[in-house]
């Protein structure tokens, strides 16, 4: 979760839908290097790239905004840890379903993860969901069996990429509705910068800790490549940080789902992939669902604050 004091005004949030768009497009490309280098290249090599080279656009970020050393200040470094070991094994089971599926199938399957959020939140923060969330939360469900259904027809085997491709996906959407469930906690004592860099750092070293299981020594297209992704993310996460500056999450939180049309286009243009109509149909049914807990949300935000004025909320 990414925290920022909203403005108003259409501009401001004009502003903030842009930055939320680019750092969109950022994953999106980011996610293209990945199944590039996956080719080639292990991994947790990938892994590592990806979080070093993170920090340097965090670093100039918060320095630029002078929140340097105290935005690095922690009270929990364990559940910093514990937060970069789940993120990282999402990352891990991302990347991994980049280099078996096509990228608008991986992306359409993680859209599943806000969605995922809802039972966890209701289990380990107590917080509560009407039947309207619920039966969204069912909807997308029934979306990602239909984006998964070609991939899973024939069951599970060792070797059918596609399959262990789909199941790695549909576990990273899980591991990253976990590190939302980290990160709302983390945020109660925590700077923004400091979650950010914390896992960058941790991510890094956990990353290097592959180094004995077989990396390559890459060339200078692909360490080019190597050090791109890593600050592609950063820049990316970057602008996700600004968009929610610039306007509330339930304006911006909505075009998170220009991913899809940024994948389609990169998966045509450089892997040559012609989507499958059951992706689409099953990548709109997830992304409606999730759209519709956007915009419930913000409907009892609203009761709640007219309540609030009323003096007949607490």
């Amino acid at each position: 979760m990414i925290s920022g004091t909203s403005r108003e005004g259409p501009l401001q949030h004009l502003i903030g839908i842009g930055f939320k768009i680019g750092s969109a497009l950022a994953f999106t490309i980011m996610g293209a290097l990945v199944k590039i280098l996956s080719e080639t290249v292990p991994i947790g090599e990938i892994v590592f790239f990806r979080s070093l080279f993170a920090l340097p656009p965090l670093l100039v970020w918060l320095v630029v905004r002078r929140e340097l050393p105290g935005a690095l200040h922690t009270r929990q470094p364990m559940a910093h840890f514990w937060r970069a070991v789940v993120g990282l094994l999402g990352m891990v089971l991302n990347f991994y379903a980049l280099s078996l599926l096509p990228l608008p199938n991986v992306t359409a399957i993680i859209f599943v993860s806000p969605l995922i959020v809802l039972p966890l939140a209701a289990i380990f923060l107590g917080e509560r969901a009407g039947i309207y969330r619920w039966s969204a939360v069912g909807v997308g469900l029934f979306g990602v069996l239909v984006i998964l259904s070609p991939n899973l027809s024939g069951g599970l085997s060792a070797g059918d990429g596609a399959a262990l491709g789909s199941v790695s996906a549909l576990s990273a959407a899980v591991m990253m509705a976990v590190v939302v469930i980290h990160v709302r906690n983390l945020t109660k004592t925590e700077s923004t910068g400091a979650i950010v860099f914390y896992f960058s750092a941790y991510s890094t070293l956990l990353g290097l800790a592959t180094l004995p299981f077989g990396w390559i020594l890459p060339g200078g297209t692909t360490l080019l490549l190597l050090v791109l992704t890593g600050l592609i993310g950063g820049v990316g996460q970057i602008l996700i940080t600004q968009s929610y500056k610039y306007a509330p999450a339930s304006v911006v939180a909505p075009f998170e789902y220009t991913t899809m049309i940024w994948s389609l286009l990169l998966g045509f243009f450089v892997f040559g992939d012609v989507p499958q109509l059951v992706v689409l149909v099953g990548a709109t049914i997830v992304i409606a669902a999730n759209i519709f807990v956007i915009l419930r949300e913000r409907r009892l935000g609203i009761e709640r604050d007219k309540a609030r004025k009323a003096g007949t909320y607490t």
